[in-house]
């Protein structure tokens, strides 16, 4: 898989995305501007001691010059030097409380509505990206977030109080060392311009190299027994390897760029310092400035120099950290499923199920369905049948409006489902896909999730009606069993009668049944027939059938091929008219041919 690119404009996005970053502390101002004013009681502790312990030198000096030394004057300076150090120590730990109190809400948020916007993001999203990609940004790009923010609104806000306070002091004690330090600062800003315009893009392009590796981690975890048995290791290693290696380039580009301005901002201060002291030095020698009053402003350089120097080693954890925001509001901007309507109208229970010429497509994609028009009555069995890609599943998916129709109708009681809420639409749903979805928790839970709040006694009916309490009775811990990794302690068909089991208590008026019998042997086979058969009784089913054993006794079956419906009418009636189902039957079900048969027709 060729990774994509970074995205581009990706300088231009940057103050955009910061201020969105920013804006959404809002609801946390109260926090932050505890944070600010704690900051602010820091940032003047820290500026006012040095003018203090500048005071305390020149009273040493002068009792060492006159052989008087003022003990009490001394004792009250340092005292007061002391008590300014305790009080700071107590602002800082106050303002960091409080902000990370704000980031961490922050992140609640951010992962609420990551969270939410999943739920309303078409299929068709997932279907174009990988796994892991979505997995990083929801995790990853969270995660550096947050730690980058809580660096940067601890350090920022202090690096910019401690310069300007610093500066003050030193305008206030000497102009003309003061200018002599600012002199330096324009030539910091233009290094942190340069150097953030040229990292940005490699931040932005390390986040899309991880999500690609985890993209690929993941593919390779959950197919790790196929991995291993065409023995692919060597193979799987070395796709690892190229994504991996992309991603080391991508962060040391990053690493690298920003990097520069540290060692930068260091010489730059360490030459400051030396001009400063030089001239003061002069200045001292000339009677213009004491020798506390050297020692205070040199300490007010320091503070005000060290700052620069923080800011721009911030220079990463702020491109990095914008480049993770812009990754996840990029998922929080993408486009989601059509609105709902303004009045949505009831969804009839029961009612009968009409498509009337739907055609639909695939985004880049020729039509997958073209012309589609049948009807199916309360409590009639529909089975759809025909070769992979001829559109089965798409029906389905346009009925539970996972898709929309590109033209036509779909109705269900004389309703257009188009008029109807979505989720009141797939509440009339209940779902058995082939690849039985199981997820972490017990078998109860498992099995409840169609149902929740069900009692003990419904859930044990379903799982009788669908032969799953028999082989659950046999586990140590029944249904307290807990299910890990998709499933396991259960086989492949034991998790299919699970989730029959969960179908069966939600109860649900229609039922889409994805043929569920085809990994697993003939025994199990024969109890999820009956189980299905049991599902069926009373409830309109649709049914994508592979083996076409299993729809004999449908009410209608539908042969699609390439997107159209090619035949419909009941199993004898097809066979009789001896077309296109009559040949996918006889190439099943021919002596000698079994599975090669059913290969050869396209099933």
């Amino acid at each position: 898989m060729t990774p994509p690119a970074a995205a581009p404009g990706a300088a231009e996005k940057f103050w955009p995305t910061a201020r969105r970053l920013l804006g959404r502390l809002r609801p946390f101002r109260r926090f932050m501007f505890g944070a600010v004013a704690a900051t602010c009681a820091f940032a003047g502790l820290n500026v006012a001691a040095p003018k203090y312990l500048g005071d305390a030198t020149d009273v040493v000096v002068e009792g060492v010059f006159q052989g008087a030394l003022d003990h009490g004057r001394l004792g009250f300076l340092l005292a007061g030097v002391s008590l300014m150090y305790v009080l700071a120590s107590l602002f800082n730990w106050i303002q960091g409380a409080l902000t990370a109190r704000s980031v961490q809400g922050l992140m609640y948020g951010l992962r609420a509505a990551l969270e939410d916007k999943l739920h309303r993001l078409p299929s068709a999203y997932f279907r174009e990206r990988s796994r892991g990609d979505v997995l990083s940004r929801a995790t990853n790009d969270i995660d550096n977030i947050a730690q980058a923010m809580n660096q940067l609104l601890t350090q920022l806000i202090m690096s910019v109080l401690m310069l300007c306070g610093s500066l003050a002091m030193m305008l206030w004690i000497s102009p003309l060392l003061a200018a002599i330090a600012i002199a330096t600062v324009p030539l910091s800003t233009l290094i942190t311009v340069l150097v953030a315009r040229r990292s940005q893009a490699h931040f932005a392009g390390q986040w899309t190299e991880t999500g690609e590796l985890n993209a690929h981690v993941e593919e390779f975890v959950s197919g790790h027994e196929v991995i291993k048995a065409f023995g692919h290791q060597a193979q799987a290693a070395e796709t690892f390897g190229r994504s991996n290696d992309r991603l080391a380039r991508a962060a040391t580009k990053a690493q690298y760029s920003a990097g520069m301005v540290q060692p930068l901002m260091v010489l730059i201060s360490n030459l400051n310092y030396i001009a400063v002291a030089v001239v003061g030095a002069l200045q001292v020698i000339a009677g213009a400035m004491t020798i506390g009053g050297i020692q205070a402003f040199i300490q007010f350089s320091r503070l005000f120099t060290q700052p620069v120097g923080q800011i721009g080693g911030m220079l990463n954890l702020i491109q990095s950290c914008v480049a993770s925001a812009a990754r996840v509001f990029a998922l929080l901007d993408t486009e989601e499923d059509p609105p709902e309507p303004a009045e949505a109208k009831a969804v009839p229970p029961g009612g009968r199920i009409e498509f009337n010429d739907v055609t639909f497509g695939y985004p880049e994609s020729a039509p997958a369905v073209h012309n589609l028009s049948f009807s199916v009555e309360p409590g009639q069995t529909v089975a759809i049948v025909g070769h992979t890609g001829a559109g089965k599943t798409t029906v389905v998916n346009l009925l539970m409006r996972f898709y929309e129709p590109g033209s036509g109708r779909i109705t269900m009681g004389g309703t257009d489902i188009a008029a109807m809420s979505r989720d009141r639409l797939r509440e009339q749903f209940g779902v058995v896909l082939q690849d039985a979805w199981v997820f972490a928790g017990t078998i109860r839970e498992n099995i409840a999730y169609g149902r929740p709040g069900a009692t003990e006694s419904c859930i044990t009916a379903a799982a009788e009606a669908s032969y799953v309490d028999r082989f659950v009775r046999a586990l140590p811990c029944g249904y307290d069993t807990v299910l890990e990794n998709g499933g396991e302690p259960l086989s492949q068909g034991q998790r299919q009668l699970l989730t029959i089991a969960r179908a069966q208590l939600a109860g649900r008026a229609v039922l889409i049944l994805d043929e569920a019998t085809s990994s697993v042997d003939s025994r199990t086979e024969l109890l999820i027939r009956q189980a299905m058969q049991r599902l069926r009784q009373g409830r309109t089913s649709f049914v994508i059938a592979h083996r076409l054993s299993t729809i004999r006794n449908a009410d209608l079956i539908l042969v699609m091929d390439h997107g159209r419906i090619v035949e419909q009418g009941t199993h004898h009636s097809l066979l009789a008219a001896n077309s296109y189902y009559a040949r996918l039957h006889n190439a099943q079900f021919s002596a000698g041919t079994g599975r090669t048969g059913a290969l050869e027709a396209g099933i």
